[in-house]
Order: structure tokens, then C-alpha cells, then sequence
């Protein structure tokens, strides 16, 4: 499958907790990192700074609240933001965990297969 973002996250948003997984390619193998952040503002500014060092340019978050949209107003600008509806981006059943949402839709999203949610200005 053809790779569409070298570079992204996949963000797995909580009231109190964001599971951020980045993924990239270095000398032929996918690499990854797992990181929690806090929602609270050190917690934001710490997540932004960590995708700037991993170089990461594509991010897709899921929330089934209305959890994302302080932190979707606080990355937008930076990172291109996709906003991916649960229901579309569904995991295989069985043991799911917030480590595992944010790798799969961070997995997603590297092959170009999280569908945008629109977001009104």
C-alpha cells in the first residue's frame, strides 16, 4: 500500500488525556512513538513540541465527545488536521486500548485512508 504521509500522528483524545502515536520511515523501517500528554496547557504545548520533533506535517485525531476541539484549535495552523468520525475508523474488535486506537489511526492515516470531518471556521 502506497504510503501518502511520511510523517503523522494519529491522536486518541480523552477528557484528561491525549494518546498521541507518530509514525515514520528511517532506513527502511517504520519507526514509532508513544507518548501521553496532559489536556491542560503544558500538556498541549508539550504535544505540539513533540510533533515538531519528530518532524511530524500530518495528524488525525478521533474523539467521541467534544473533547477535540480545543486541541484542534490549538494545532490547526501547525500540523495539517484531520478530524476522523469513530464510526468510520473502527478497530477490530477485541482487546482495544488507547495505545492501540492512536497506532491505527495513525496507520490510517499514513496510507491516506482517514476520511476529513468538516470543521466549520
Amino acid at each position: 500500500m502506497d504510503v501518502i504521509y511520511p510523517r503523522c500522528a494519529g491522536l486518541d483524545v480523552h477528557a484528561e488525556t491525549i494518546v498521541a502515536c507518530a509514525l515514520w520511515e528511517e532506513e527502511g523501517k517504520i519507526q514509532k512513538d508513544i507518548q501521553t500528554f496532559s489536556t491542560f496547557s503544558k500538556g498541549l504545548g508539550d504535544l505540539l513540541e513533540w510533533l515538531e520533533e519528530h518532524g511530524v506535517t500530518h495528524v488525525a485525531m478521533e474523539s467521541t465527545v467534544v473533547y477535540w476541539k480545543p486541541f484542534f484549535a490549538f494545532l490547526e495552523g501547525d500540523v495539517d488536521l484531520t478530524l476522523a468520525n469513530p464510526q468510520r475508523i473502527k478497530n477490530v474488535p477485541g482487546r482495544k486500548t488507547d495505545v492501540s486506537d492512536a497506532e491505527w489511526i495513525a496507520k490510517l492515516l499514513r496510507h491516506g485512508l482517514v476520511e476529513k470531518s468538516f470543521v466549520p471556521p
